[in-house]
């Protein structure tokens, strides 16, 4: 079954019986509530004709019992009321109307289920234990004043009103239904579309996902939907792209030390050509080994969880040990590096020491291959966070660059592998840092790195 036939069936359902239980619990409060009226009417009317043979002044001893009549009739705007006078002793003095117990519906005891006589009815109506008759027993001069009337009464007055109260039931509940199949269709279509959605991913036609519209928690779904399958399209884009930047740059040394070895082995080389032929194979073999070695390096990062191993870092030791090994060739090229630290107390990062010393490597290193003559490392702590920038005074990086300068194979003027970046990138964010690039204002580029940082 459908999900949208599920929710209108067990919305129903649940209307159902909603309204089955609010048509009990009204029919015996309303019932409850004419009855409790019946007697409140019943004991007024009571009080009202005591109060008139109060007025007559007799008593027993010098005026008859019927003398009574004159308070005892009930007026045709009570018709349906009746009442019955008894004496202190019980004995029944008069009932008015005569005829106001209708045998054709007899009186049911509550302990006895067959018809009784009037005499037997009337008893037992002032005992109270008649069930179709409302009773109310008020004191007199002479004894007791019982007035009742028919339970048939009420319970047409409250059938009547219970049927109308019912129908409005029924056209609020059928409302409501069709309500609900309308909220029903407008939640489940963006569900069926978004299905529709998952399945593209399910096929991996990412880029034919499109964004579905709606509101609350599917709307929130739909969202990540989308985004995860812009993700997965530019994960597929890169891993696509990745191998064929990767084909690329290991066909370029490949075909050089094909190109010479088989030159040597032919005797096309000959003297010293053999010996440039030698050197040009030892130097794109180094560049294919540091090549395969950055991008296994780059695959373990993205892959594998134990190769990174957290630890306690001196940040001040961290950038000294860096600069020491940058100095040959900063040497070499003339280029002056300059460290500053705006906080004098030491600094820890949690971190892979070793991989983020390589990060900070290539970082530099590829300042030094733009650099004019200076080189700045700046560390200061900003809110908690462990800031680094390194800044320099070259040409700075394009913009049309800047947005994928971290991607993997992408490189500038001079640039090597275009993998360095990339791998810095990494080792950052399996850091919990976060790393990125842009241009100082007097000019040259600034790459900057951001820690979650600890007292050393």
């Amino acid at each position: 079954m459908k999900l949208v036939h599920q929710i209108n069936l067990a919305f129903g359902i649940a209307l159902v019986l909603v309204l089955s239980v609010t048509g009990i619990v009204v029919h015996y409060v309303l019932l409850d509530h004419l009855i409790g009226a019946q007697k409140d009417d019943l004991k007024a009317m009571s009080a009202e004709m005591t109060a008139t043979m109060k007025t007559l002044d007799v008593t027993v001893k010098h005026t008859p019992v019927p003398s009574y009549t004159q308070a005892m009739p009930v007026a045709p705007s009570t018709a349906g009321v009746s009442a019955i006078l008894t004496d202190n002793t019980g004995s029944v003095l008069q009932v008015s109307p005569a005829t106001s117990i209708d045998m054709s519906q007899p009186v049911k005891l509550e302990a006895d289920s067959q018809p009784v006589t009037t005499a037997a009815s009337i008893q037992a109506i002032q005992s109270g234990s008649a069930k179709n008759y409302i009773t109310v027993d008020h004191p007199t001069p002479l004894g007791t004043l019982t007035l009742y009337t028919p339970m048939s009464k009420i319970q047409s007055i409250e059938q009547a009103l219970l049927k109308r109260v019912l129908i409005i039931f029924g056209a609020a509940g059928l409302v409501m239904f069709l309500f609900s199949l309308f909220i029903t269709k407008k939640l489940i279509r963006p569900l069926i579309r978004l299905r529709d959605e998952l399945t593209k991913v399910k096929e991996r036609r990412f880029s034919d996902v499109r964004f579905i519209k709606a509101g609350g928690e599917i709307g929130t779904v739909a969202k990540s939907v989308y985004d995860m399958a812009g993700e997965l399209n530019r994960f597929n884009h890169v891993q696509k792209q990745f191998f064929q930047n990767a084909s690329h740059e290991l066909k370029t040394p490949l075909m050089s030390i094909s190109g010479y070895a088989e030159g040597i082995r032919d005797g096309v080389f000959e003297g010293e050509s053999v010996s440039k032929g030698l050197d040009v194979i030892m130097n794109e073999s180094a560049r294919l080994t540091k090549l395969v070695t950055e991008m296994t390096l780059l695959a373990k990062l993205d892959s594998e969880e134990d190769v990174f191993k957290s630890e306690e870092v001196c940040l001040q030791e961290l950038l000294t040990e860096t600069v020491e090994r940058m100095n040959p060739l900063l040497v070499k090229k003339g280029i002056t590096l300059h460290t500053m630290y705006e906080d004098a107390e030491p600094v820890t990062l949690r971190a892979d020491r070793d991989k983020l010393l390589q990060a900070l490597l290539n970082v530099v290193s590829n300042a030094v291959r733009y650099a004019k003559h200076h080189i700045y490392i700046q560390a200061d702590i900003r809110k908690d966070q462990v800031m680094i920038r390194v800044s320099d005074d070259g040409p700075g990086i394009p913009d049309d660059l800047l947005p994928y300068l971290f991607h993997r194979f992408v490189k500038g003027k001079d640039g090597e592998s275009g993998l360095g970046l990339a791998i810095s990138r990494a080792i950052v964010e399996r850091c919990g840092g976060q790393i990125a690039a842009g241009n100082g204002r007097g000019g040259g580029a600034v790459i900057s790195l951001g820690f979650p940082a600890a007292p050393c």
